[in-house]
């Protein structure tokens, strides 16, 4: 029997120092290969100090890289840059003059393939209701083909409905094509709604974000991008995703508060190049559709679709909504879910208010994330004394990421303020130049503030010493939210 304990001891001792071996591995990889140094820190405190915990958490989260991604990267760019070329000569006249008064597209272009284009015109979609009307309304319509991407679609009323007119399309003779996220939409990857769909004729799929050796485990990586293009003339980006909690009709959260556009002219190509780079990757096959022989000019917004993706050298999205604050003369006005900026973000939030400019943060009273909720205050100690005005909004849960530049420059897309969008996540946004779109997005952020309760940084300190105990530890832990 001792000798069993012996055996027994001894294997548990080996176990033991594999697993603290690899968390010092993990800890060492950390250093080299987590992009911030708070999130490398972060990590390898945690992993040496706490390895029982820190190590599953590590090989789950921990990796701010997109592997498979990235060894196919070079691929897909230059499967996106030939289709740019098709129809680069259609589009000569339609892009964005670099060099002029606006410095924003200038140096956004050297992040992304799609330049700025104008003659666009661009509806804002204020809530659900707006938003899917207008969706549906095209579907009904489409004569050659539509690309319908969701970080999440729900096998439930509304999803039933928009399934319901694909397949209508589809009987038409349209084609038809969805991606979704496999982490976000994880129900419908195995429900009837799919398989129905699938039985029907439209080409599903999920992005797989954890395809490949290494990302088989890994939950950090999303594709939260939300795209429709019908017949490559309209195209749709915002928040909403397809679910009846974005029509107001969840139970927890009552009124739901999102933002979405609708794109018409030449920037509908820019979404429909970030759907087929997207669906190169989730099927390793080229989108068949037909690309544009002719582009018209539809108004007079300039758009620039930008994407985003974490397999990127650079940080995308934190960079444009970096370029952004440090561009604003009078007003920069933030309306974001999730607010855990990184110490640059904080930094020019904070000198853009010290120069005068107008800065405003709109963000829920109401959160479905605790952890992220509490970081969000950990952050208004440092940027209240600095004069950035924060609104906490009542009325529901706002789920809207916009942002408004001065008087003729918004954003609306899926990009959070926070390291998940800024690093971790595929984004896209629709940055809009126009004075007219900009006052309706002025006019409808005005309308939300009426909707807020202003905080103060009394509102701070009043709050009792576990919530700001709270407060402490969920900013330690922001570079890995």
């Amino acid at each position: 029997m001792s000798g069993f304990f012996d055996i027994y001891s001894e294997a548990i001792a080996i176990a033991a120092l594999v697993f603290y071996a690899l968390a010092i591995i993990s800890a060492i990889e950390a250093t080299y290969k987590v992009r911030t140094s708070q999130g490398a820190i972060a990590w390898s405190i945690s992993l040496l100090t706490f390895p029982i915990v820190a190590l599953p958490l590590y090989l789950v989260l921990g990796r701010n890289r997109f592997d498979g991604y990235s060894d196919q990267r070079i691929q897909i760019a230059e499967q996106a840059r030939q289709l740019f070329k098709h129809s680069n000569d259609h589009l000569q006249g339609h892009i964005v003059e670099l060099g002029r008064d606006c410095t924003v597209f200038d140096s956004l272009l050297n992040l992304t393939s799609m330049p700025a284009t104008r003659g666009n015109e661009v509806e804002l979609l204020v809530d659900g209701e707006a938003t899917f009307a207008s969706i549906e309304q095209a579907l009904k319509t489409a004569g050659s083909f539509i690309l319908f991407q969701f970080y999440i679609i729900s096998d439930d009323e509304l999803g039933r409905k928009l399934a319901n007119i694909l397949l209508e399309r589809v009987a038409a003779g349209v084609s038809v094509y969805v991606l979704f996220d496999e982490i976000g939409s994880r129900p419908f990857s195995k429900s009837k709604l799919r398989r129905k769909m699938s039985e029907g004729g439209i080409e599903v799929n999920p992005f797989n974000t954890t395809r490949g050796r290494r990302n088989r485990f890994q939950l950090n990586f999303r594709n939260h991008r939300k795209i429709v293009v019908v017949d490559g003339k309209q195209a749709w980006i915002g928040g909403h995703n397809v679910g009846v909690e974005y029509l107001g009709q969840d139970a927890h959260f009552g009124a739901w508060r999102d933002t979405h556009v609708k794109i018409a002219g030449p920037a509908v190509l820019g979404a429909q190049i970030t759907f087929a780079t997207d669906w190169l990757w989730a099927t390793e096959q080229m989108l068949s559709i037909p690309w544009p022989t002719e582009i018209a000019p539809a108004g007079d917004c300039e758009v620039m679709v930008f994407p985003s993706d974490p397999a990127s050298e650079f940080e995308e999205a934190g960079l444009m909504y970096h370029q952004l604050i440090v561009d604003a003369r009078k007003r920069i006005w933030i309306a974001s879910p999730y607010f855990v900026p990184d110490r640059a973000i904080i930094s020019a939030l904070q000198l853009a208010a010290f120069r005068g400019v107008d800065v405003r943060i709109l963000i829920p009273e109401t959160v479905d994330v605790k952890m992220v909720g509490l970081a969000n205050w950990a952050f208004f100690r440092e940027l209240l004394p600095a004069g950035v005005r924060i609104y906490s909004y009542c009325e529901g849960f706002m789920h809207q990421k916009v942002l408004l530049m001065d008087d003729d420059l918004a954003g609306v897309g899926t990009a959070n303020f926070d390291n998940r969008s800024f690093r971790l996540n595929f984004e896209v946004t629709a940055l809009i130049r126009n004075a007219d779109f900009g006052y309706k997005v002025y006019q409808m952020l005005k309308t939300d503030m009426g909707r807020c309760k202003p905080l103060s940084l009394a509102d701070v300190e009043s709050k009792p010493l576990w919530f700001r105990l709270g407060m402490n530890i969920a900013r330690l832990f922001s570079p890995v939210l």
